[in-house]
């Protein structure tokens, strides 16, 4: 069965590239740039990579992220990303990029985007792996400040994808940024949104009603409604679940009582991603070898799982098919 996930192509739909900064990296950076951090070792790095909730999770992301400051460091991130996620037969990835982290403090949104588009664009050339781009806006902080750093993306339609929306859910409801959703809506922007993590189902019935996203993250407390179920399965709103993301950040206290099980039997489009794999620890494979040995998962659920990935992905039709084929003959191979 390892064998069998680690040979599936699949698709991730919920990445953070700035979740993607191994303690490795981050300290090359941190010389390279002349940054202080905290800790001078990469052991110090993952000792100091424990969390209680997502607020104390989202501190030690957003120190991080402060090695990030010229271009090449953008690329360099988003390159050793794209070697994970080959190494992961992943062949489509749609990355989250939070420029709010960056230019706060100063890196232009320009730099940030170059970076991360030359990587991009050599993994499609060099790895075969295709990509789309997500914004996505801190939600703790303003409405204004999205709406500012919507404006700075336009000039990039042809580079973005789409607008999200990541960050502390409690306090911070979708409804917040429903004018900025509504004007990247109209300048030709998908969107999608983090609800039902930490926040409660009223978030996802807003992400879906008042920002009318296309897919949900995470949303694993949507079965605490039984009519946001039913809409979810009726609709086929894909879900893009992170089962050891949610285990690190205590939604579950344990892979085992994740709900993935319970969506999957709710018929539910329910996808598995890593969110920020250097700091859990864990891969797309990793999450899919995690909820196969805690849930039992055969090999159809597994290949349903990677399935919803490619159809949930915003590839066209032509290129979604194509991909589709291609599970479909591996999955036959590897029987």
């Amino acid at each position: 069965m390892q064998d069998f996930i680690d040979r599936l192509p699949k698709a991730e739909l919920h990445v953070h590239i700035e979740g993607t900064l191994e303690p490795e990296l981050m300290l090359q950076l941190a010389e390279r740039n002349a940054v202080g951090l905290r800790y001078s070792t990469v052991e110090e790095a993952r000792a100091a990579y424990q969390f209680s909730d997502l607020r104390s999770f989202l501190n030690i992301y957003y120190e991080g992220a402060r090695v990030l400051l010229r271009e090449e460091d953008f690329h360099d991130l988003t390159w050793a990303y794209l070697l994970k996620a080959r190494q992961n037969n992943v062949i489509h990835t749609e990355i989250f990029f939070d420029p709010q982290i960056h230019t706060e403090r100063g890196v232009p949104f320009d730099t940030v985007l170059s970076g991360i588009r030359a990587a991009l664009d050599a993994g499609r050339r060099e790895l075969d792996i295709t990509s789309h781009l997500l914004l996505c806006f801190l939600r703790h902080l303003s409405a204004d400040a999205a709406m500012s750093t919507l404006e700075q993306a336009l000039p990039h339609r042809d580079a973005i994808l789409g607008v999200g929306l990541d960050g502390s859910e409690v306090g911070n409801p979708p409804s917040k940024f429903a004018s900025v959703f509504e004007r990247a809506r109209k300048k030709g922007f998908l969107s999608v949104a983090h609800a039902g993590e930490e926040g409660p189902p009223d978030y996802i019935w807003q992400a879906l009603d008042v920002l009318r996203v296309r897919r949900i993250d995470h949303g694993v407390r949507c079965l605490e409604n039984r009519r946001l179920v039913e809409r979810l399965r009726r609709d086929q709103v894909p879900l893009t679940v992170c089962p050891l993301s949610n285990v690190k950040l205590r939604v579950f206290d344990r892979i085992e009582d994740h709900n993935i099980g319970q969506l999957l039997e709710a018929g539910l489009c329910v996808s598995v991603n890593s969110d920020d794999p250097a700091y859990f620890g864990a891969y797309v494979n990793d999450n899919y070898r995690a909820v196969r040995d805690a849930h039992g998962l055969g090999r159809s659920e597994i290949l349903r799982l990677a399935r919803n990935s490619l159809v949930a992905s915003f590839l066209d039709d032509t290129e979604k098919r194509r991909c589709l084929a291609d599970l479909e003959a591996s999955a036959a191979g590897a029987r």
